[in-house]
């Protein structure tokens, strides 16, 4: 029996049917409290697709254990299959910050054993809000201000966020309807959080969600206009090798917002970067370019040269990169190797071996060849694909146009 318009149910299922109606596997980030709970037993009552259930357990309060047991308990009810994800935190720095970082790459590893099409996270109208005002006292740029995307790729996983439309009141009232319980975390009562702290402010001045809610539509317009605009700034660009170049009299020529948004997708196209560099970086880059210097950013050289912008991966950055096994093996958040035997493993080729290789027939130059995966087995090079050919052995860059010009459009 189809929805009432205008209910929560409606108003989910749409979202879940334009966002996810095609996807066979989903998962659910579950903590347990009012908002993911809301969205298991909406997501199980759209009725599509296979479901299962994560929940972290950040062991961070005495309950978290009992907590995660009682979310598996809900999901099972449901039918749901639930796992517990543990969290053993290492360093110090940003609490609030490593547990977020934690709990996306432990959900992401989960959601890959399993063969999820994507993972169903719990955000709502109130998170889109705080998170619009917590960018305003940063100073965020427009991308920022258009809040948190219903769609984004991360880790590796597809993360969809089907409630940003409605509130957690909604959510609640939606609950106790029906007489679903959910677990109140009391960490969302500590003062010492900043997105606490803003909660309870933005309960204080009772400002109105809807009005917000069209302020970041009005936002995501602009943000939209701006990235077609340097999609039609981009046309003719090329990539090679897993580096990226473009038309330097249309970059130069565009604003210095068209300007800033190329750079800012290809250093992310060519890095593998999850997330946009910082700004005031950025802004210095462009100054650079425009004076026609070469600069280092993210993990990438910047340079132009007869006509175009050249963005390449450093040699440098790619030799930190930890070594990648199995097969296929992923490496460098760039790269997809097939072909791989126990015992070898994905490197950056590095500059010494080069001179052996004839890297200069491969039309690469020296820095782009010596940031191409090599297969090592201990310290022995055995192989580097795209130099010379290796019987069995594959290397393919994880993004090409397509991926660049969707970077366009996603911040």
């Amino acid at each position: 029996m189809a929805a009432e318009p205008g209910t929560v149910e409606h108003r989910a299922h749409a979202a879940l049917d334009r966002l996810a109606g095609a996807l066979p596997t989903l998962g659910i980030a579950l903590s347990g409290g009012g908002d993911s709970t809301a969205l298991m037993h909406l997501a199980q009552g759209w009725g599509q697709g296979r479901l299962m259930a994560a929940t972290v357990d950040h062991g961070l309060r005495p309950g978290s254990a009992d907590e995660a047991r009682r979310a598996g308990q809900a999901a099972a009810a449901l039918g749901i299959p639930h796992e517990t994800l543990l969290w053993h935190r290492e360093g110090g720095g940003n609490l609030m910050g490593a547990a977020r970082d934690a709990r996306l790459r432990l959900l992401a590893d989960w959601a890959r054993r399993h063969g999820l099409s994507a993972v169903l996270l719990g955000h709502t109208l109130d998170d889109q809000a705080e998170t619009l005002l917590m960018r305003l006292a940063r100073g965020a740029g427009l991308d920022g201000l258009c809040g948190m995307a219903d769609r984004r790729e991360a880790e590796g996983a597809l993360w969809l966020r089907p409630l940003l439309a409605i509130s957690r009141a909604e959510l609640r009232d939606w609950l106790a309807a029906r007489g679903i319980g959910w677990i109140d975390d009391p960490s969302n009562e500590r003062d010492d959080f900043h997105r606490v702290r803003l909660r309870k402010a933005m309960a204080g001045l009772d400002l109105p969600l809807p009005q917000l809610a069209q302020a970041l539509e009005n936002l995501g317009m602009a943000r939209d206009a701006l990235a077609h605009y340097a999609a039609e700034a981009a046309q003719g660009a090329r990539s090679r090798a897993g580096g990226l170049d473009l038309p330097l009299p249309a970059f130069l020529a565009a604003p210095a917002e068209i300007r800033r948004r190329l750079l800012v997708a290809g250093l992310r196209f060519v890095s593998g970067a999850g997330y946009p560099p910082r700004r005031a970086p950025v802004q210095h880059a462009l100054a650079e370019l425009a004076q026609g210097r070469q600069v280092t950013l993210e993990g990438v050289i910047a340079r132009t040269r007869t006509g175009w912008l050249h963005l390449i991966r450093e040699p440098a950055a790619s030799l930190r990169a930890a070594p990648a096994r199995g097969d296929p093996a992923l490496w460098d958040g760039r790269w997809r190797v097939t072909g791989l035997q126990p015992g070898q493993q994905v490197r950056a080729l590095g500059h010494a071996p080069l001179s052996g290789l004839g890297w200069r027939d491969s039309g690469l130059t020296r820095d782009e060849a010596a940031a191409t995966p090599g297969i090592w087995q201990d310290q022995a090079l055995l192989a580097a694909p795209l130099l010379q050919p290796a019987p069995g052995i594959a290397a393919t860059p994880l993004r090409g146009l397509p991926e660049f010009r969707a970077m366009l459009y996603v911040h």
